[in-house]
Parts: C-alpha cells; sequence; structure tokens
C-alpha cells in the first residue's frame, strides 16, 4: 500500500470514527430490548451502512465495546 493510500485511510478513519462510536453505542443501546433477535437485527442495520469500510469500523466498535 502507498503511503497516499495509507494517508488517506488515516483520514478517513479521522473523519469518522466518532460517528461510527455513535453507531456502535446506538445499536448495543438496543441489545437489552431485542434479546434473542439483537444478532440478527444487528446484522440487517449493518447491511444498510456504507460504505464498507464504515462498517468495518462500526464492528470493531461494536466488538470493543461488548468486551469492555
Amino acid at each position: 500500500m502507498s503511503d497516499g493510500a495509507l494517508a488517506t485511510r488515516a483520514d478517513f478513519h479521522r473523519q469518522h470514527q466518532a460517528h461510527a462510536l455513535a453507531e456502535a453505542e446506538r445499536l448495543l443501546a438496543r441489545r437489552g430490548e431485542l434479546q434473542g433477535t439483537w444478532l440478527n437485527w444487528v446484522a440487517g442495520e449493518l447491511y444498510r451502512l456504507g460504505p464498507p469500510p464504515y462498517v468495518a469500523m462500526v464492528r470493531r466498535e461494536l466488538q470493543r465495546l461488548s468486551q469492555g
């Protein structure tokens, strides 16, 4: 990967990190309410998001928040 691609990736991450965290928190907030259907619901919510690098950020935040 070129330095330009790395810079672009880092810029994308910086620009969208706060929103990805907020989205992950929104998804986690519904876990108690949806219980057994939560995983399927989250999968559907992630499917409608984009672009793929943003979805990956939300998934990472979900994982991080779930472990904490």
